[in-house]
């Protein structure tokens, strides 16, 4: 059986079912906990924290590679992100709504297209 959002195999009995579709636990995870970039009790949340650890945060190797990038271009698609760092769709969500939170990155529009930059 395979997975209705990422076409992954899905092992006998470990299928799950969401709204009609058949979804592997990572996509089942993404679908009832989506990332959410918008989300001001976070941006407290992350400021507070950060706050008690004398301003600074730890950053996990994705989150500081994404920062590099944004940093070495001025700022990139999303597309281009996950192509050049070979991460997938979700996990860049989850990310990008942490960085955010972090007042890290935010997004801008360019030519109608969304584009993420340093804060």
């Amino acid at each position: 059986m395979k997975c209705d959002r990422c076409s992954e195999s899905i092992g006998a009995g470990e299928e799950r079912e969401h709204h009609g579709q058949v979804l592997c636990e990572d996509c089942y995870m993404d679908a009832l906990s989506p990332a959410k970039a918008c989300d001001p009790w976070a941006v407290h949340s992350a400021q507070s924290f950060a706050k008690s650890k004398g301003g600074s945060v730890e950053l996990n190797e994705t989150q500081k590679n994404i920062l590099r990038l944004l940093k070495e271009t001025g700022g990139a698609e999303p597309k281009d992100i996950i192509h050049r760092l070979g991460i997938n769709t979700s996990d860049l969500e989850r990310e990008v709504a942490s960085l955010r939170h972090m007042e890290k990155l935010r997004g801008e529009l360019r030519d109608g297209k969304k584009f993420l930059m340093l804060w």
